[in-house]
């Protein structure tokens, strides 16, 4: 035990778990004046902290001396607990609540660690109280606060708080400039920035990656490499944060030479490259295409993270490899959340539903917790399998987890269900969310319009601009969806119209594809040819499809023949438009020109895209084709297409059997 024990009153439990040196009371020069010898000792070993169980020991000895008015003391421990990476931020805010008159030194450490906490509102917000409490921000102050104001985008605070710095004399100050600096480049006004920047007389490295870093992330990699230049020319030394701020534009604009150039620079220059320049590299070769580089450098990192892994895993993912990318995860020791989100954002690039929904069987199998993007992923994976039952899981799981989602969780939760059938669902879900965005009204007005369901659409419409809140094209084409969904063909005419006068949303060419179709559905053919003749585009496939569709409702084959050459000069090769074609000719009796279709597709070897149905049952969903005679499709399968069948046809869902049987016909 260390001898200075003597002269303290320290507990057994102290005694067990601190060793330090002693050092003689001639060893402290401080113009702080001690209360005692013990003061002097504890205020020593708080600096010499390194665990919180430590610290925790010291804070109760200073309380039992009676020292827990000692802000010089009590300013050490919060500054521990604050700022070291061993430290408690939530103990640093209880001592520093428990003390009726915090000083400066305290309101810095406290508002330094939650600016680099997760909980940066609590600095910005700690900032105002050491203002209202009469104590005068420095320079120690002012670069944390906004660091604070641009994670969370608060530019006029930051405004704010620049202001102050110049009213106190430190407004020239490059740590503040480089602090205001980072805070345009977060809240996207680079050129506010570059103006910091300029203006900066003794520009340090920091001061330079910030800005080079602010080109980067807007892809400007013209402005970031000439920085680049300028540094070098005035003896600048870069560093890694350098490199990997150009190699992150060099991912962003795909260009490989560029990228080969940083990372000849990294060689020659000596920087050492750690694991974030490794990743960065990996990175940039692997969103160039040269996934052999990104491979090589990936093999030669000795100690590999998560993103390390990561990376290499949708670089694979994203060209197509993605039986490669899933043996690399395989592969892949100490599997986080962040590991098992890639791969399952590989699965739905990929439009590989099913292997999702295994992946995050065995996710949940190997102990690890699915986060918020983890159940935005499999909810997405239900709504294009129309797994209704592992849907209701996930909600399920929602609503028993205490944490809170965000927004975009529930609006994923809304699509699912619309998709899956419950729609009902999914506007009570929409109707009790506390927070909702554009988003959210927009999916929730395109599951009303799915549904044929457009008067609530409307109405929904409505409330979403007495909300405050401005449609967008995405919310325009849901709703004129929703009108021709459900027949409402002048409510339809009538917003289409106020489009880009009212609403400042130009029209696009899903915008006439719906007005196309609203037309066509009800029955005003003429109209939508003459709409068509109009449009400010070139109408696509969607469009004449649209047409050709209404075409058969109506039995106009007259139109349908004019749309025709079109229709096959944009998708020569689509069975699907070959078959849609047959089945006008076809229910108008004309069977020369059915014939006709025939050999055309016969002729082009064109066939018609066999379809994929499925069936859920006992949770398990199974999909089969016409005649499917595989053996994952049980006689059970078939006994309840038979009873589905048999419900069809009593309810006269069926009377239209030439078209039906046409369509199950081998072409």
């Amino acid at each position: 035990m260390f001898s200075l024990l003597k002269y303290l009153t320290v507990g057994s439990r102290l005694k067990h778990t601190l060793s330090f040196v002693y050092f003689p009371c001639k060893a402290f020069s401080s113009t702080h004046e001690f209360k005692s010898f013990s003061h002097q000792t504890l205020h020593f070993l708080v600096e010499k902290c390194s665990s919180m169980r430590e610290l925790k020991l010291l804070h109760a000895q200073i309380i039992l001396l009676g020292l827990n008015n000692e802000n010089l003391t009590l300013g050490k421990l919060i500054s521990f607990c604050a700022v070291d990476d061993a430290g408690d931020l939530q103990y640093a805010q209880l001592m520093f609540d428990q003390n009726p008159r915090p000083n400066k030194f305290m309101y810095n450490s406290l508002i330094r660690g939650y600016s680099n906490s997760d909980d940066r509102l609590n600095a910005i917000l700690l900032f105002r109280r050491m203002i209202c409490s009469g104590l005068t921000p420095n320079e120690f102050t002012l670069p944390f606060v906004l660091k604070a104001c641009g994670c969370k985008s608060a530019y006029w605070e930051a405004v704010l708080v620049h202001g102050l710095a110049v009213k106190l004399g430190i407004g020239s100050l490059v740590v503040v400039q480089n602090a205001l600096m980072a805070v345009f480049v977060v809240c996207g006004l680079i050129h506010c920035a570059r103006k910091v920047f300029d203006d900066i007389t003794d520009k340090t490295l920091v001061s330079w990656n910030s800005m080079i870093g602010g080109y980067s992330r807007t892809g400007n990699w013209k402005e970031a490499f000439f920085l680049f230049q300028k540094m070098r020319e005035r003896g600048m030394k870069p560093d890694g944060f350098t490199f990997v701020n150009l190699l992150s534009v060099c991912s962003q604009s795909s260009d490989s030479d560029l990228g080969r150039y940083v990372h000849f620079c990294i060689e020659i220059t000596g920087v050492k490259i750690d694991i974030i320049v490794r990743n960065a590299l990996m990175d940039m070769y692997s969103k160039c295409g040269d996934l052999h580089s990104a491979q090589a450098i990936f093999d030669r990192t000795q100690e590999k993270n998560v993103v390390s892994w990561t990376s290499m895993i949708s670089a694979y993912a994203q060209h197509g490899s993605i039986q490669v990318a899933r043996q690399i995860f395989d592969q892949m020791p100490g599997k986080n959340v962040v590991s098992w989100n890639s791969m399952i954002s590989c699965y739905l690039r990929a439009g590989q539903y099913m292997e999702v929904l295994d992946l995050f069987d065995k996710m949940r199998n190997s102990k690890v917790v699915p986060d918020e993007a983890t159940l935005t992923g499999i909810l997405a994976a239900c709504s294009q399998l129309g797994d209704l039952v592992m849907g209701k899981k996930i909600h399920n799981h929602i609503l028993s987890n205490e944490r809170g989602y965000g927004v975009t969780l529930y609006n994923s939760l809304i699509d699912m269900f619309a998709k899956c059938g419950p729609v009902g669902t999914s506007l009570d879900i929409f109707l009790e969310m506390p927070e909702k965005n554009l988003v959210s009204w927009n999916v929730i007005i395109g599951a009303l319009a799915l549904h044929g369901r457009g008067l609530e659409a409307v109405e929904l419409f409505e409330k979403m601009q007495t909300d405050g809140i401005m449609p967008d094209g995405i919310t325009l084409t849901g709703l004129l969806s929703a009108c021709s969904h459900s027949g409402l063909i002048d409510m339809g005419l009538y917003y289409f119209d106020r489009m880009s006068v009212i609403y400042k949303v130009p029209c696009e060419i899903e915008h006439y594809a719906c007005i196309v179709d609203l037309l066509g559905r009800g029955g005003l053919l003429v109209e939508a040819l003459e709409l068509i003749g109009r449009m400010p585009m070139k109408p696509d496939v969607v469009i004449w499809g649209a047409l050709l569709g209404a075409c058969r409702i109506h039995g106009n084959v007259k139109i349908g023949k004019q749309i025709l050459k079109q229709i096959l000069e944009l998708e020569p090769h689509s069975g699907g438009l070959y078959v849609l074609i047959s089945n006008i000719y076809w229910e108008a009796q004309r069977w020369e020109d059915v014939n006709k279709i025939r050999k055309l597709m016969k002729y082009h070897g064109i066939k018609k895209d066999r379809a994929i149905s499925s069936i859920e049952i006992n949770g398990c969903i199974y999909g089969f084709m016409v005649d499917d005679k595989t053996p994952q499709v049980s006689s059970s399968i078939y006994a309840m297409l038979d009873q589905l069948t048999d419900h069809l046809r009593s309810a006269d869902y069926l009377c239209n059997n030439s078209s039906v049987v046409f369509e199950a016909e081998e072409m």
